[in-house]
C-alpha cells in the first residue's frame, strides 16, 4: 500500500498533515513550489482526486470488500485471498486488529485513502480560499470548492460507514481538528456538512468561465456532470450515507428518514455509472475477481433462498446450520425474473447462460445464473454452497463497451433511492407512498405488487410470494414478508454488487447480520501507534466479545 502513495507524497506533504507523523509539514518544501506552482496545478491536483478516492474503494482487492461481503452473505468464498477465509465462518470471528495481524493492508486501506482524499482536499480548499488567490473567475473557484467539498463529503463518509472512528481536517486550517479521532457518528456529521456545503457552492452564481459542467475527466461517467446533474450525485451519497451509518436497529430507527427520503428524491433519476478503464482508471478490481467465479464467489443461500418458493429454502432452514447443504449444493425455483427460470437445473441452465451476454454492452437476460453443473465448488463450508453466481455485470467484465473492463458501469441504482425513500416511508407509517416505490421494482422482476397497505401483511402470491422470510422462535420455517422486508429484498437483489459492501452496510442496520459479526473495522494499528496509543489501547472489533458486535437478529442467524 505504502508504494502507492509515495506518488502522492509531495501533494499530501504540500497541503495538510502526515498520515503517521502527525506533524505540520513543512510549507517551506521544495516540493510546495513544484506541485503547486500555478492556479492550473492546484486545479490539476484537485480534478485527479476523484480517481484517488475511488481508487481507494475498488482499484485493489487489498481492502475490506472481500471481508464484508461474506460476512453480509452478499458473495461466499472460503479462500484465505484478502482475509475473506478468515472472515466467513460461523460463529464469527474477530475484526483482529492486533498488532502485525495478516488482515493488517486489507484493514488499513480504506482508512489510508479517505484520509489522504480528505486532507488534500482540504489543504486545496484553503489555498484557493487564500486571499488573493483565484484560479481564474469566481466561476471557476465555486466550481473547485463544490468539488473539494464533496471529496471531503465522500472521503469522510466512507470512513465513517467502515470505521469506528477516524481523524478530521479543518479545510479552513488544512491542520487536524482538536480532539484527534471522532466517532463514527461525529465523522459522519463532517461528512454531511462537507457535502451540504458542496451544494452551497455549486448553486453559487460567478462570474466568468470554468463553470459547469466538470470536465468529463474529473468523474468519468456517462452522464455530463452539469451543475444539475453534480447536485444530484451529491444529494444522492448524501442519502445513502445517512442512512447506512447505523450500526443498529435503534440506531438505524434514529435516522433522521425527512431528511434521507428528501435527498434521496433530490438524487439520480438514472443509475449512475463511472466509465472505467484497465489503464487510466477509475476500475473495479473486486467485480472483476468475483466473476473469475470458481472459489471467489457464489451466492451461498442466505439472502437468496428468500426468492424460492418450491420448499428447498425451508428445507435447508430445517437442517441445523453445520449440516445445511451436506446433501449437496443449493437448488431453488422462484418467480422472480431475476434468478433463472425452470423446475430443473438442466431447465435454468438452458434458461440463462453467461454466453448469451458476452458481447460488448450487452445486458444479461438474468441477474443470477445456475452454472454449469462441471463448475461447482466443493470447497468451505456446506452452508456456504449453492447453484448461483451473480452475473448481473457479466458484458463488462468480458467485454465492456469497446472491451473487458473498459466502459460503463452502474455504481449506483435509481432502485437504491427508491428503496431508502420507501424505507423512510414505512417508518414514517406512509404505506401507500413507500408501497408506490417498491412496486415497480417489484413488477418489472414478475413479482405480484402490494395492494395491502400496511406494515405487517405478507407480500402477495400466496404460497409463491416472494420473499420468504426465517421466522421465529426456531428460524427453521418461512412466512410471506411485510412491507419492509419486501423493501429490504428489493434492495438487496438491486443494489448487488453495485456501491461497495451494500448489504453489509445496509444489513447491520437492519439487524440482519449473523451474531458476532463486526459491525466496522477498528482504526488501523499503525495509525494508533502513531498517536502514541499504548498496547492496550489497540483493539479490535466483532467475534463477540469485542466492541461493536452484532446480536443475533431478524432471521435468528
Amino acid at each position: 500500500m505504502m508504494r502507492n502513495l509515495i506518488r502522492y507524497a509531495a501533494i499530501a506533504a504540500v497541503v495538510s498533515v502526515g498520515a503517521c507523523d502527525l506533524k505540520v509539514a513543512n510549507p517551506n518544501n521544495p516540493e510546495t513550489a513544484r506541485v503547486l506552482a500555478t492556479p492550473a496545478d492546484v486545479e490539476s491536483v484537485l480534478a485527479s482526486y476523484y480517481k484517488r478516492w475511488h481508487a481507494g474503494m475498488w482499484s485493489s482487492l487489498s481492502n475490506v470488500q472481500g471481508m464484508a461481503n461474506v460476512q453480509s452473505f452478499e458473495n461466499y468464498s472460503s479462500l484465505s485471498n484478502n482475509c475473506m477465509g478468515q472472515r466467513v465462518g460461523i460463529p464469527r470471528a474477530a475484526n483482529d486488529n492486533a498488532i502485525g495481524n495478516g488482515c493488517a493492508a486489507e484493514q488499513a486501506r480504506i482508512y489510508a485513502y479517505m484520509a489522504e482524499v480528505d486532507r488534500v482536499a482540504s489543504g486545496l480548499l484553503k489555498t484557493i480560499d487564500g486571499a488573493g488567490f483565484t484560479l481564474g473567475s469566481s466561476n471557476q473557484d465555486n466550481r473547485a470548492r463544490a468539488f473539494g467539498q464533496f471529496l471531503r463529503g465522500v472521503s469522510l463518509g466512507y470512513m465513517a460507514l467502515f470505521y469506528d472512528s477516524a481523524a478530521i481536517t479543518d479545510p479552513t486550517t488544512g491542520d487536524l481538528e482538536p480532539g484527534d479521532l471522532k466517532g463514527y457518528n461525529d465523522v459522519m456529521v463532517a461528512a454531511l456538512d462537507a457535502l451540504n456545503k458542496s451544494i452551497v457552492y455549486a448553486n453559487t452564481p460567478g462570474t466568468g468561465g470554468g463553470s459547469f459542467p466538470l470536465p468529463a475527466t474529473w468523474i468519468p461517467s456517462s452522464t455530463s456532470m452539469t451543475q444539475a446533474e453534480f447536485i444530484k450525485l451529491i444529494h444522492t451519497y448524501a442519502a445513502r450515507l445517512r442512512a447506512n451509518v447505523a450500526r443498529t436497529p435503534a440506531e438505524r430507527a434514529a435516522v433522521n428518514w425527512d431528511l434521507v427520503i428528501a435527498d434521496a428524491a433530490a438524487g439520480i433519476t438514472a443509475n449512475h455509472d463511472n466509465i472505467t478503464s484497465t489503464t487510466v482508471g477509475p476500475g473495479n478490481a473486486w467485480l472483476d475477481q468475483f466473476y473469475g467465479y470458481s472459489t471467489w464467489h457464489q451466492m451461498t443461500p442466505f439472502v437468496i433462498g428468500m426468492a424460492d418458493v418450491s420448499g428447498s429454502y425451508q428445507a435447508w432452514l430445517a437442517q441445523p446450520i453445520g449440516t445445511r447443504g451436506s446433501n449437496g449444493p443449493f437448488f431453488m425455483q422462484t418467480p422472480d425474473l431475476r434468478f433463472p427460470q425452470g423446475a430443473t437445473r438442466a431447465a435454468q441452465q438452458a434458461d440463462f447462460a453467461l454466453a448469451q451476454c458476452n458481447g460488448a454492452s450487452q445486458v444479461c437476460k438474468r441477474y443470477f445464473v445456475n452454472r454449469p453443473a462441471g463448475n461447482d465448488v466443493s470447497s468451505g463450508s456446506a452452508w456456504g454452497l449453492s447453484n448461483y453466481d451473480h452475473a448481473r455485470w457479466w458484458s463488462w467484465r468480458t467485454a465492456g463497451d469497446v472491451s473487458a473492463r473498459n466502459g460503463k458501469l452502474v455504481f449506483i441504482t435509481k432502485t437504491e433511492m427508491d428503496m431508502l425513500r420507501a424505507e423512510g416511508q414505512i417508518r414514517k407509517g406512509n404505506y401507500a407512498a413507500a408501497a408506490a416505490l417498491i412496486n415497480p421494482s417489484r413488477q418489472t422482476a414478475g413479482l405480484d405488487p402490494i395492494t395491502v397497505f400496511d406494515g405487517t401483511t405478507g407480500a402477495p402470491g400466496g404460497a409463491n410470494c416472494v420473499p420468504q422470510v426465517p421466522v421465529g422462535p426456531s428460524f427453521t420455517t418461512t412466512a410471506c414478508g411485510n412491507m419492509m422486508e419486501m423493501m429490504k429484498y428489493e434492495a438487496r437483489i438491486e443494489e448487488a454488487y453495485t456501491g461497495f459492501a451494500q448489504w453489509f452496510i445496509n444489513g447491520r442496520g437492519w439487524g440482519d447480520l449473523p451474531a458476532g459479526t463486526g459491525y466496522h473495522w477498528a482504526v488501523p494499528f499503525t495509525d494508533l501507534q502513531a498517536r502514541g496509543r499504548p498496547l492496550n489501547a489497540i483493539y479490535s472489533t466483532g467475534g463477540g466479545t469485542n466492541p461493536g458486535s452484532a446480536v443475533k437478529g431478524t432471521y435468528g442467524w
